[in-house]
């Protein structure tokens, strides 16, 4: 494949313009166009198709401009890796993770980590599953933490690690404190809820679906865990939260538990890497060493 006409053509996507693209290539038009006509014949597939006064990807385009983007991601991150060992020799490890492992599980593994490998440079970004897993497919991340059941990813390997146990919790005052009733009831309660791509979010509306019930009234929707639990410590509403972040608050008497009858929640924690990815550097392996010895 004709990587230079590839990377016009994700341009041209980019940009949603041959002209635009053009422009910011700093070559001509025409030029542009006889490239992907080119990439087209290639490829035997027609990729941009005129909609108005525009262009529009064809089905087959969209799909070559998301593997092209990651390709050139894959590039970016190679150029970053190999600047990062001339200018420190070090190498570095970026990590992505949803809110629970990034707040609960990894401050531990990397302090233990950093005392094995101290000149590893590492880079943590903490983000809903959603934007984790396209960290990863983007060569954003060397590796993630992610807490979901399904919808995995076909381009992902998931490695179980283990279950979290959920707790749907009160303030310490509410009327429900300490009661086990039925999920039905519970979601008549205004909600404390996480943002669009938590998985925390689409766990409970499956919950919801799966009992055949609306899901619940949402009062507020803050974007991680700590201020959620913070907002029902102050005095409103009802969310689900993991047992490990809610336990102290829980023991402070700050928070209490709403049981459901004839339901116990638990919710499994995957390490994430790239499909069919052979090669990681020494330090990831280390990472992975203490991670698996640690549960």
């Amino acid at each position: 494949m004709n990587l230079h006409a590839l990377r016009l053509f994700t341009k041209v996507a980019e940009q949603n313009s041959v002209s635009k693209a053009a422009q910011t290539l700093r070559i001509s038009q025409p030029a542009v166009t006889i490239q992907i006509r080119n990439l087209e014949r290639e490829l035997g597939l027609i990729l941009l198709e005129s909609k108005g006064r525009g262009i529009a990807l064809t089905q087959n385009g969209a799909f070559l401009f998301k593997q092209a983007q990651r390709l050139f991601d894959l590039e970016l991150d190679i150029e970053n890796k190999v600047a990062q060992l001339k200018s420190t020799g070090n190498e570095e490890l970026q990590i992505a993770s949803t809110h629970v492992p990034s707040h609960f599980l990894l401050p531990k593994w990397l302090a233990h980590f950093k005392q094995v490998q101290p000149t590893t440079h590492i880079h943590l970004k903490t983000a809903n599953s959603q934007q984790v897993i396209e960290e990863l497919l983007h060569y954003q991340a060397d590796l993630a933490f992610i807490v979901k059941e399904d919808g995995h990813h076909p381009d992902i390997t998931y490695q179980f690690l283990m279950n979290l146990d959920y707790w749907f919790i009160v303030p310490d005052q509410h009327p429900l404190a300490g009661q086990t009733v039925a999920l039905a009831e519970l979601m008549q309660q205004p909600f404390v809820s996480r943002e669009d791509g938590s998985s925390t979010k689409e766990f409970l509306n499956a919950l919801c679906k799966v009992h055949k019930i609306p899901p619940p009234k949402v009062g507020l929707q803050l974007d991680g865990i700590n201020e959620s639990i913070h907002a029902i410590a102050a005095g409103y509403g009802t969310m689900l939260a993991p047992s490990i972040a809610a336990s102290s608050f829980l023991q402070q008497r700050q928070v209490a538990r709403v049981f459901i009858k004839d339901m116990d929640i638990q919710r499994p924690i995957y390490l994430c890497t790239r499909k069919n990815e052979q090669h990681h550097s020494p330090s990831f392996h280390s990472f992975l060493h203490i991670i698996n010895e640690s549960i």
